[in-house]
């Protein structure tokens, strides 16, 4: 990637930037063109057979985040959302950490649970023990469910057990459940994981006298994590209005709210969702999925708290940690079918599975220091009300270079609201 053809990207023209996205080699002439005249969007021929009754596409604007070092690799990063500050917010994050090092990352092995949940077992106990006995029996019935994973290498390792003990103050019996530990390769695997709880179901029936209710993967994926980590020196953090050790202990003081009051870990963990969901959903994959896994695993302590984790170190530099469960794919599904798809995986230089992992939580690590760092000095609706400036100036009715006029102007107005916009489009 040639990253000189990228230099203040956001002042570019749309045509403009779409040029420096080919002389930058992350796109081909070919990919330009299309891009250029159909924007990317999925045809009709296309998404009337990916769901049923279509008709019509809901389009969400696609951008992409600049100046990303992520383990010593530059990255530009595509993002699908309507939320008019989460790119800028993300791309001035990662200029300031990107100049301080960038994000390192670290990856767990790539293991979904598959789960078989079992009802009216007589004798619990001797069922887990049977269950533990048949270890190689019940993996060697999943892989033979579906051998296709396995011949890539991967398939089902592992096995667990665990007691669900019954709740009598809400009439609720107890139920025993079976994790299966599934290496699924390059795909988020519902599929893979789906057909082998399918398959080992009867066998476990047998084994514990009881019916299996459930036959499914579970989306809380907490053996496949990514880690990011940056590290930040407090002379980056200094302001007009704050030293770099204010921001930076109003930061830490912030994170430490998040992880006592569940009120504000919300708000906190929302912010990091806004930069994983966008790119989630550029890539093609379930972002359902991995928002329902991710908010579980803020929960896992029995309270909700903050995702991420900011403190001091010895030399008084800024660190920031995010840990994410984040069972990602990078084939099956839409991911091969949606054009805007098969371009975001071109922008981010074909990468693995775990190397998307690695963007995504470094993506997320950046928005929630953008959005701290903001709370903690000048607030979070200078830079919101900035650009939701544009967006009440195109809901007025302004078209092309009536947008900025107006929206420059509204952010000089009293009242920035949406009559205030149309004032401003009748005198133009």
């Amino acid at each position: 990637m040639n990253t000189e053809y990228l230099a203040k990207f956001y002042k570019k023209t749309y045509t403009e930037k779409i040029d420096a996205l080919v002389k930058a080699e992350l796109l081909t002439e070919l990919q330009a063109d299309n891009l250029k005249n159909e924007g990317g969007d999925l045809g009709q021929d296309i998404g009337e057979h990916m769901i049923e009754n279509y008709i019509g596409n809901y389009s969400l604007p696609l951008g992409v985040a600049m100046n990303f070092l992520i383990d010593n690799q530059e990255t530009v990063v595509p993002m699908a959302i309507e939320e008019p500050s989460v790119i800028a917010a993300a791309s001035f994050a990662a200029k300031i950490i990107g100049s301080a090092g960038g994000f390192t990352t670290v990856v767990s092995e790539r293991m979904m649970i598959g789960q078989v949940t079992l009802k009216d077992v007589a004798d619990p106990s001797t069922a887990i023990k049977k269950i533990k006995n048949s270890r190689q029996e019940i993996l060697d019935q999943a892989n033979e469910a579906h051998p296709s994973i396995v011949k890539r290498g991967g398939g089902a390792k592992d096995l667990s057990v665990r007691l669900l003990e019954s709740d009598t103050s809400e009439n609720i019996p107890s139920f025993l459940v079976v994790h299966l530990h599934i290496d699924t390769q390059e795909a988020m695997g519902a599929n893979i994981v789906n057909t082998m709880m399918e398959g080992i179901a009867p066998y476990i029936e047998e084994l514990t006298g009881g019916t299996a209710l459930l036959r499914i993967l579970s989306n809380y994926a907490t053996e496949c994590t990514a880690t990011a980590t940056c590290t930040i020196p407090s002379y980056k953090l200094k302001t007009t209005n704050f030293s770099g050790e204010e921001v930076r202990d109003r930061i830490v003081e912030a994170a430490q709210v998040a992880w006592v009051d569940p009120y504000r870990a919300v708000t906190h963990n929302k912010g990091i969702m806004n930069g994983i969901d966008a790119v989630v959903v550029a890539s093609g994959n379930d972002w359902r999925a991995i928002e329902a896994g991710i908010h579980a695993y803020a929960a896992r302590s029995g309270q909700y708290r903050a995702l991420s984790k900011w403190h001091t170190n010895e030399k008084g530099d800024l660190v920031g940690t995010l840990t994410l469960p984040l069972p990602i794919g990078t084939v099956g599904g839409s991911i091969s079918i949606h054009p805007a798809a098969k371009l975001s995986r071109t922008l981010l230089q074909e990468p693995d599975a775990k190397r998307l992992e690695s963007i995504l939580v470094s993506v997320g690590l950046a928005q929630n220091f953008a959005a701290i760092r903001a709370l903690v000095t000048d607030g979070i609706q200078k830079g919101h009300m900035g650009l939701h400036a544009r967006s009440l100036a195109i809901s007025a009715g302004a078209k092309g270079a009536q947008v900025e006029k107006i929206a420059e102007a509204l952010k000089k107005a009293p009242h920035m609201n949406l009559q205030t916009a149309k004032d401003y489009l009748s005198k133009l």
